[in-house]
């Protein structure tokens, strides 16, 4: 691999795409700039790359968590990248790891694991495997739109639904609603719940922040829809961004409801590692009249940094801004009637048969 084939920085942010810029990776000794000296480029006529899906040759798919900021100890991630694009995306950094950048790289290179439903079968068959909560995704979003297509993340969940593996999702997509099938399925036996991720009502804003995530009325409806057919639902404000889209916490929390999601929780901004340029261009070029009462009262979440990546703290802050942040959420959350707590689906049901044996009962 050519080590710096993957690091070009793109004077102008390209077309449908959340990151402007491309910077070095962090693991990388060489990168590639262009020359703002040559008078023949054009970066105006340079298109946007075309999304690129790569194999991922994983031999395993379930990866454990020890973190106490997450609910769950184990995911699946059946993609590496996010067509969705947002720029604010915790996620990006890990792709440096793969040898890309965090920005272009990280939406426009995905890497699929074909064969994701096939290893899962196998983890679960173990008899060293014990049923705990399998989230979907823990980094990535499992129903970004090349889901619709290849449908892995949907051949995981007949899997979960097969052994009764409780199961949490957490997705800005609403493609989700295509999977109901499976979900109620779980739903019956309390092992699986959805969380919605409704950053804000406003299309035009979901266009800049989150370019290719599904727009804030389908989600609605995809709670509703997986609401009716008895599957627990949750709404997750995130991120909450300082003077981008904090005011819309109580309309948010207001539509959810009314759409049928019983939990809601949210995080603050977070910009580790090369998410902090990425989300500072993003920001000059959409909010520059914005730009510094944006980074001030970020500031405050994080004792005067811009980022903070201690637990306990990283996912919403501390000081007086956070307390204040989370007494209105949790009005705002307790005058539309949503409950304390998340849901916990149940792995009591779980079994494990040996192919081709069938079901008495």
């Amino acid at each position: 691999m050519d080590p710096t084939r993957h690091s070009d920085v793109r004077p102008e942010p390209p077309h449908h795409r959340g990151a402007g810029t491309a910077p070095p990776n962090r693991f990388l000794s060489t990168h590639r700039e262009a020359d703002p000296e040559i008078a023949d480029l054009d970066p105006a006529e340079e298109p946007s790359p075309r999304t690129e899906f790569l194999p991922d040759l994983t031999q395993t798919l379930l990866s454990r968590n020890d973190s106490p900021d997450v609910g769950f100890t184990w995911s699946a991630n059946p993609y590496r990248g996010c067509e969705h694009g947002c720029a604010y995306c915790y996620a990006r950094p890990t792709h440096e790891y793969l040898g890309y950048n965090a920005g272009i790289d990280f939406e426009s290179r995905i890497l699929v694991k074909h064969r994701a439903a096939e290893l899962l079968r196998a983890e679960l068959s173990k008899p060293s495997w014990k049923p705990e909560v399998i989230a979907l995704s823990g980094v990535t979003d499992c129903y970004q739109p090349i889901e619709r297509r290849l449908q892995i993340t949907r051949a995981c969940l007949a899997v979960l639904a097969e052994f009764r593996n409780p199961v949490t999702i957490i997705t800005k997509n609403a493609l989700v609603a295509r999977d109901t099938d499976h979900l109620a399925e779980l739903a019956r036996h309390r092992a699986s719940a959805v969380f919605i991720s409704l950053t804000t009502l406003d299309p035009d804003l979901r266009s800049i922040l989150e370019p290719r995530a599904s727009p804030p009325a389908a989600r609605l409806r995809a709670i509703r829809q997986l609401v009716d057919a008895g599957v627990p639902v949750g709404v997750f404000c995130a991120p909450i961004i300082p003077a981008i889209n904090d005011h819309e916490i109580p309309r948010v929390l207001e539509a959810a409801a009314a759409a049928g999601a019983s939990y809601a929780s949210y995080t603050v901004l977070r910009l580790p590692l090369a998410v902090e340029p990425i989300f500072l261009d993003w920001l000059q070029r959409h909010f520059p009249d914005r730009r510094e009462k944006v980074l001030n009262q970020l500031r405050e979440f994080r004792e005067g940094a811009l980022n903070r990546s201690n637990f306990g703290e990283r996912m919403r802050g501390t000081g007086a801004a956070a307390d204040r942040l989370s007494q209105f959420f949790k009005l705002a959350a307790r005058k539309h009637g949503f409950a304390e707590g998340w849901p916990e689906p149940s792995g009591a049901a779980f079994r494990r048969r040996e192919p081709g044996q069938l079901e008495m009962f």
